[in-house]
C-alpha cells in the first residue's frame, strides 16, 4: 500500500450494526477518506456498502436510505476481500442493515454500490468455523430457492443455471464442512456462494423473497444467525402457498432429490420434506421455538410491523398479505 495513506476500522458485527457503522462514517468524513476496502463476509461489504452510500448521502440522516429505500446511483468507490463465503454481497449491490435500537433490519442498493472489485481465495475458507460455514452453504441454498421457487416461465437455461448451484452446495457442502482444507471442495462452495446471488439467476424469471423479509424481523427481533431464519421460514411458507408454488416444487423435487414416484402433489411435499431433512443434515434447525423461548405473539407483532411499512403484497404473485405473514410465521413456531 506505498504511497496510500490506510486507515483501519474493526468491529463490524454480524447482521451489520447501524450505530457501529455510524463511527466508523465519523471517521471516513474527519479524515477525508476516499477509497473504502472491505476485508471480511457479507456484514463487513454490506456494512461498507452502506457506508460507501452514507458518506455521499446529504439527507438529514443516512438511516433514511435504508428506510426510505433510496436507490444509491453513487457511492464512494470501494473494494472486497472475501474471507466469508455466503451472501454474494462481493458480486451483487444489495445489503442489508440492522439498527438494535429499534430491532429493525433493512436493505438497501443500487447501481453505485457494485464492488469495483473482488477477491476470492478459497484458501480462507480452512479457518472458518463450522457454524459458518453451515450458515453460508443455508444462505446460499436459499437466496437461489428465492429466486426459483415461484412458478414455470419457460426459462429453461435459468432454471438449469439455479439447480446446477443448489446441486453442487449438496454436492460440496458435507465435504467442505468434513475438510474445510479441501481446496476442490472450497473453490465450489465459494463459487456457489456468489453465483447465487450475483443477478445472473433471477433475470427473466419472477422471484419471491418473501423469505428473506419475514427471516430478516427474526434476526432483528432476536438476533438469529441470517440462513437460520432462513431455514425457520422456507418449509412452511412453501406449504401455506404449496397450490401456487407446486409445480415448481414437483420439478425441483425431480431434479434436485430424485424424486420419481407420486403425482405433482406428492412429489412436491416430499421435496419440502427433503429441504428441511438437508438443513437438519447440518445440524440446522427449523422451528423459531428451537432457538428463543420468547416467540408467542411473534407473528403478530412481524405482521403488524408489515402493515404499518405498507408491507402488503410480499412474494411473486405480490399477494401474500401480512395477515398471511401472520400465519407463516405462526405454522413456523
Amino acid at each position: 500500500m506505498t504511497g496510500f495513506t490506510v486507515v483501519e476500522f474493526g468491529g463490524i458485527p454480524a447482521n451489520p450494526e447501524y450505530a457501529v457503522l455510524m463511527d466508523a462514517l465519523q471517521i471516513i468524513k474527519e479524515q477525508d477518506i476516499t477509497y473504502l476496502l472491505a476485508v471480511g463476509g457479507g456484514s463487513v461489504i454490506d456494512g461498507t456498502k452502506f457506508l460507501s452510500s452514507a458518506a455521499l448521502y446529504e439527507g438529514d440522516s443516512p438511516w433514511e436510505i435504508l428506510t426510505n429505500s433510496i436507490k444509491t446511483e453513487k457511492g464512494m468507490p470501494f473494494g472486497t476481500v472475501l474471507t466469508l463465503p455466503a451472501t454474494g454481497s462481493e458480486m451483487n449491490s444489495g445489503a442489508v442493515i440492522t439498527r438494535a435500537e429499534t430491532q429493525e433490519k433493512f436493505a438497501m442498493g443500487g447501481p453505485g454500490l457494485f464492488p469495483q472489485f473482488s477477491i476470492l481465495d478459497p484458501e480462507v475458507v480452512q479457518s472458518i468455523p463450522k457454524r459458518q460455514l453451515v450458515n453460508g452453504i443455508t444462505d446460499a441454498f436459499t437466496h437461489v430457492l428465492e429466486q426459483y421457487m415461484t412458478y414455470p416461465a419457460h426459462a429453461n437455461l435459468q432454471d438449469r443455471f439455479a439447480e446446477g448451484i443448489m446441486l453442487t452446495l449438496i454436492e460440496v457442502g458435507p465435504e467442505v464442512i468434513k475438510n474445510p482444507s479441501d481446496y476442490d471442495a472450497a473453490s465450489n462452495f465459494m463459487w456457489s456462494c456468489t453465483m447465487a446471488l450475483n443477478g445472473l439467476i433471477q433475470k427473466g424469471v419472477p422471484t419471491d423473497w418473501a423469505v428473506h423479509a419475514m427471516g430478516h424481523e427474526l434476526t432483528a427481533l432476536f438476533g438469529i444467525d441470517h440462513a437460520r431464519t432462513l431455514a425457520i421460514i422456507v418449509a412452511n411458507h412453501y406449504r401455506y402457498n404449496f397450490e401456487s408454488k407446486k409445480e415448481k416444487l414437483a420439478q425441483y423435487g425431480k431434479r434436485i432429490w430424485g424424486i420419481t414416484e407420486g403425482t405433482t402433489d406428492e412429489i412436491a411435499e416430499a421435496a419440502i420434506v427433503k429441504t428441511i431433512a438437508f438443513f437438519h443434515s447440518m445440524e440446522i434447525k427449523t422451528t423459531l421455538s428451537e432457538y428463543t423461548d420468547d416467540f408467542e405473539g411473534t407473528a403478530a407483532k412481524i405482521a403488524q410491523r408489515f402493515t404499518d411499512r405498507g408491507w402488503l403484497g410480499l412474494g411473486e404473485h405480490k399477494n401474500l398479505k401480512p395477515a398471511d405473514v401472520e400465519q407463516i410465521i405462526e405454522m413456523s413456531y
